[in-house]
């Protein structure tokens, strides 16, 4: 492989090993909030034991997140200077309001959030958890904003080939802001959903129930099941958005080869880039142009219209539908999960059930990484889409150099990786004693606000 690809490839790694985490952390925060305002308010002590053991999970998933984002913004200097030399003061300042609003806020008051209990009143506390979680948001917002407007560039000019900003507001609030962060916060919630609900079943699975476990299995299903319908609208309006900015991404997503109106829906096929057609084609006629354009002849552009400048097309392809599966698959373990618990109760849930909820638990990883390979190879050739190419602010560090480097980042974020499932299993099946969980018996939110 050429230097540009492999350098692509570790960028890739690199930001697919990031983006696990805080995925976790934007919506496990919000949940940690609830947990914590539930045990003052209602003084059920299990709240307060699911609380401390999923604190534990954050302070896990917070630590990786942010190391393996400090290698990332390494990259950008190792691999690909032009782009900051180019789009630098656009994406300095916005990665610079990420740091010194939404980081700072997270790591000044996670150090309250995780050893602040019983130092501080109970509405600090309950304050310190709301601001780490906002910080997680707010973090959100920065870094898509500057994703989005990677991917329909406005409110700038360019000089001598540097980008400028005309208008911060524009430039922060581009067109595809507003769907790409709701659609990745509701991800982060649905995976966060997955994971209760799947770490839970698993302690029913092993016998390692705490006081907890049911609660926690209820909160995650019901969860899952508010935030999927919500999912599938906020996409909808996003590939709207998509088909409108680039029409290219939708036609390799859709395999859409020639302009047509009434385009069929692909449940299957193999694109052949190569000759330019899908093999062994099975759809469903004129859905995909009902769907995206809301008419059954509604036109869809085709790829032959961007020829040189559109991204590959099996990754799209591929990658849509294996997050479309996805997303089908929490369709039918939430609803399903909650009726089956109302019906049975949790110690009353078939054991195969609880097999596919303890699968589903990483789900949402893998619906979320299918939708980001989507959304970044999508953009290809561009990195800014349709004025700065990728291939224009490659470095040229020999292809050697960045192979070697690429092997050992792989089988470090593999090992982490690992590692990262292990001790989450073992908290699952430690005794709620072990961390912290047997204790206290819930103030009322009054009471406990005094020191």
């Amino acid at each position: 492989m050429d230097a540009l690809m492999l350098a692509r490839m570790q960028f890739a790694a690199n930001i697919s090993f990031h983006i696990l985490f805080p995925t976790i952390t934007i919506a496990l925060g919000w949940v940690l909030l609830f947990m914590r305002w539930r045990w003052l308010r209602s003084g059920q002590a299990h709240w307060l034991t699911a609380y401390r053991f999923w604190t534990k999970v954050f302070a896990l998933s917070f630590a990786l997140g942010v190391v393996s984002g400090i290698t990332m913004s390494f990259q950008f200097g190792t691999n690909w200077p032009g782009f900051m030399e180019r789009a630098g003061n656009i994406a300095g300042p916005l990665l610079g309001y990420e740091v010194l609003t939404a980081f700072f806020l997270e790591a000044g008051f996670l150090g309250v959030m995780l050893f602040g209990h019983g130092r501080v009143s109970e509405r600090v506390h309950l304050w310190a958890t709301f601001l780490v979680a906002f910080g997680t948001t707010l973090s959100a917002f920065w870094i898509l904003s500057l994703n989005s407007w990677m991917q329909t560039p406005q409110g700038h000019e360019i000089i001598n080939g540097e980008f400028h900003a005309l208008s911060w507001w524009a430039v922060i609030f581009n067109p595809s802001l507003p769907y790409r962060l709701t659609h990745k916060l509701l991800a982060s919630g649905l995976t966060v959903a997955f994971f209760l609900a799947g770490v839970s079943a698993w302690q029913l699975l092993k016998g390692r129930v705490q006081a907890h476990t049911v609660p926690v299995l209820r909160l995650g299903l019901g969860l899952a099941a508010v935030l999927i319908p919500l999912q599938i609208l906020v996409g909808d309006l996003h590939g709207l958005n998509t088909l409108k900015h680039q029409p290219a991404k939708i036609a390799a997503m859709e395999g859409v080869w020639q302009t047509e109106r009434g385009a069929p829906l692909l449940l299957f096929a193999v694109p052949n880039e190569a000759e330019r057609r899908n093999d062994y084609a099975l759809g469903i006629p004129k859905l995909a142009s009902l769907i995206l354009t809301h008419e059954a002849e509604g036109e869809i552009r085709g790829l032959d219209e961007f020829r040189g400048a559109h991204p590959p097309v099996a990754p799209l392809f591929y990658g849509f539908r294996l997050m479309v599966g996805l997303g089908m698959l929490m369709l039918v373990f939430s609803w399903g999960g909650l009726w089956l618990l109302r019906r049975r109760g949790a110690l009353g849930l078939p054991r195969p059930w609880l097999w596919g909820l303890a699968l589903m638990s990483f789900s949402g990883w893998g619906a979320t990484l299918a939708g980001w390979y989507v959304t970044e190879i999508g953009r290809q050739p561009f990195i800014v889409y349709g004025l700065l190419r990728t291939a224009e602010v490659a470095s040229t560090t020999p292809a050697s150099t960045i192979a070697a480097s690429l092997a050992g980042y792989l089988s470090l974020y593999l090992a982490l990786l690992l590692a990262y499932v292990a001790v989450v299993k073992r908290l699952a099946e430690q005794p709620a004693a072990e961390y912290g969980g047997a204790a206290l018996a819930g103030p009322a939110l009054n009471a406990g606000s005094r020191a």
